[in-house]
């Protein structure tokens, strides 16, 4: 997969706190700092966690705080990947303010029914991915969160790997139909990894 660009003339690697200076160390740091932050999340995850922007920036600054100074803020920079624009950084306030009030301030206290969840977690899921807030990590941030929503209501983790190289296109077209507020194709891929 490739990294997202914002302008052609950026570099690869992103300056770091902690100086490191090839992708294979930073991919640890990374994977490191989103396991722990999973596993402190998970430890205080009770039924009256609430699902909003501040626990999003929580979960991103706990992910990534050891390793950037833009952890747990939301990006300032323009976004595209693989063709396809994600919304201008000078949207994502608005975006996210209207994400919380539409869909995550909605969340219901539990769920009647498996398919219920499937559905809501296919909302904030594909929501959250299509505004793609901050400048590294969205979708470790977005898998972050969807664990700790089944796991709220009881459920084990979600089966990423599930994502295959066969699927992973059909995963990009479900958060592309979140901007028709499709979240249908989402919905297929969420079902399949409960």
């Amino acid at each position: 997969m490739d990294k997202y660009v914002s302008s052609p003339e950026e570099s690869e690697l992103f300056p770091n706190l902690l100086n490191l200076s090839n992708q294979e160390e930073i991919d640890k740091a990374e994977f490191e700092g989103f396991l722990l932050a999973e596993l402190s999340l998970t430890e205080e995850l009770t039924s009256q966690t609430k699902f909003n922007i501040k626990y999003i920036k929580r979960i991103h600054k706990l992910s990534l705080g050891h390793l950037y100074s833009f952890a747990g803020k939301f990006r300032t920079v323009n976004m595209s990947k693989g063709g396809f624009l994600f919304p201008a950084a000078k949207f994502i306030s608005q975006n996210m303010d209207n994400f919380e009030k539409e869909i995550l301030l909605n969340l219901p206290a539990k769920y009647e029914s498996d398919q219920a969840l499937i559905e809501d977690i296919a909302k904030v899921h594909g929501e959250f991915l299509f505004i793609h807030p901050f400048r590294e990590g969205n979708g470790r941030t977005a898998r972050v969160l969807a664990n700790l929503m089944v796991r709220k209501y009881g459920i084990k983790a979600l089966n990423f790997e599930k994502i295959t190289e066969n699927v992973f296109p059909e995963y990009v077209i479900a958060v592309q139909s979140v901007a028709d507020r499709n979240y249908k194709p989402m919905e297929r891929i969420i079902k399949l990894i409960f």
